[in-house]
């Protein structure tokens, strides 16, 4: 359920309200945006009447919510999300560009594209220290020393790091990462998720190889039910029947229908959603005019030779052409609005 207060209703109506729902045993979410202050109840509503809070003279409408996920629902929250991942804001207009090597693999080569690739305009740094391999022989990460070489890149170039967890019980080697990233095998692993929203770093939740839209906001709702509100979305493309000539289909129209649906910010992964470099130019193009909130890439010196996924990872040359074009369509999109 949620009640829209009248403009006007002061601070001390508020706190009385809030603390008359809570103690029906409610989890209550203040929304105060620019021209009305949206009330959300989570949990058992059906002991409120609706009909006694709609008469209510601060109160100036309410209505039950039937989806399933309340905390990302922007019916609960009107304005966007705005997520600060250590001073590079995402959402609400702000735009993100995260890009790096799929793993790391030396400090020469993690420094050099960081480096690269902030020249170019990317503000955060990706890399994977721990990465999941279908197979158990490919390259799994340096993991705690891959943290240690992504600590040293951020330090070399004031980047913000993003990089996967794997298990809950590494989360101590994350201190000084910026952005925890929760990778698509990962996306209903409910006991990790209950961990990540006991946390306060932002956290960007990749979604599922064959998830629906709504089963990936409920895996943000078990983050943000834990009292972590700083997620964001990440379409990295979904699984289909048809695989010979990208790896999966990225559903771009993922990007309109999430911006109906929630506040969080949405970035999109064409690298991994092609599994072709000569693909990710194009998809983060379309994915800026789609109104994506933020672009993954991956970046790599020498892709012929990178221990994991090579053929997807544009060369830094390639990362600068395509920013280039990235701003003249965000410049674009800017005018038209």
């Amino acid at each position: 359920m949620i009640a829209v207060l009248k403009q006007g209703t002061t601070e001390e109506q508020l706190n009385k309200f809030t603390g008359w729902l809570k103690g029906f045993g409610l989890d209550v979410h203040i929304s105060k945006g620019e021209f009305q202050t949206v009330i959300g109840l989570i949990g058992d509503t059906t002991k409120l009447d609706a009909d006694l809070i709609g008469s209510l003279s601060m109160v100036e409408t309410v209505r039950r919510v039937s989806d399933p996920f309340k905390s990302a629902n922007r019916k609960f929250h009107p304005d966007d999300s705005i997520i600060d991942c250590s001073g590079v804001k995402v959402g609400g207009g702000n735009f993100a560009v995260i890009s790096g090597p799929c793993s790391v693999e030396s400090e020469a080569q993690l420094t050099g594209i960081a480096k690269a690739v902030k020249e170019a305009g990317s503000n955060m740094l990706r890399g994977g220290a721990f990465k999941p391999r279908t197979s158990p022989y490919d390259f799994q990460g340096l993991k705690a020393e891959g943290i240690e070489l992504l600590l040293k890149a951020k330090k070399e170039t004031g980047l913000p790091v993003v990089t996967e967890i794997m298990d809950a019980h590494h989360l101590p080697l994350f201190e000084e990462v910026d952005v925890i990233q929760v990778g698509a095998r990962n996306m209903q692993n409910f006991e990790l998720l209950k961990e990540l929203g006991k946390t306060n770093k932002p956290i960007l939740l990749k979604r599922g190889l064959s998830s629906t839209i709504k089963e990936w906001l409920m895996s943000a709702e078990y983050i943000m039910a834990g009292g972590n509100e700083n997620v964001m979305l990440c379409e990295r493309g979904i699984r289909t029947f048809d695989s010979q000539y990208t790896r999966n289909c990225l559903d771009l129209s993922a990007v309109p229908v999430l911006k109906e649906l929630t506040h969080l910010p949405v970035v999109i992964d064409p690298s991994h959603a092609t599994g072709s470099s000569k693909y990710v130019k194009s998809m983060a193009l379309a994915a800026v005019a789609a109104g994506a909130d933020g672009l993954m890439t991956e970046v790599h010196s020498d892709p012929l030779h990178a221990l994991c996924d090579g053929a997807q990872s544009l060369t830094p040359e390639q990362f600068s052409d395509m920013m280039k074009s990235v701003n003249i369509i965000r410049n674009a999109l800017r005018e038209a609005l």
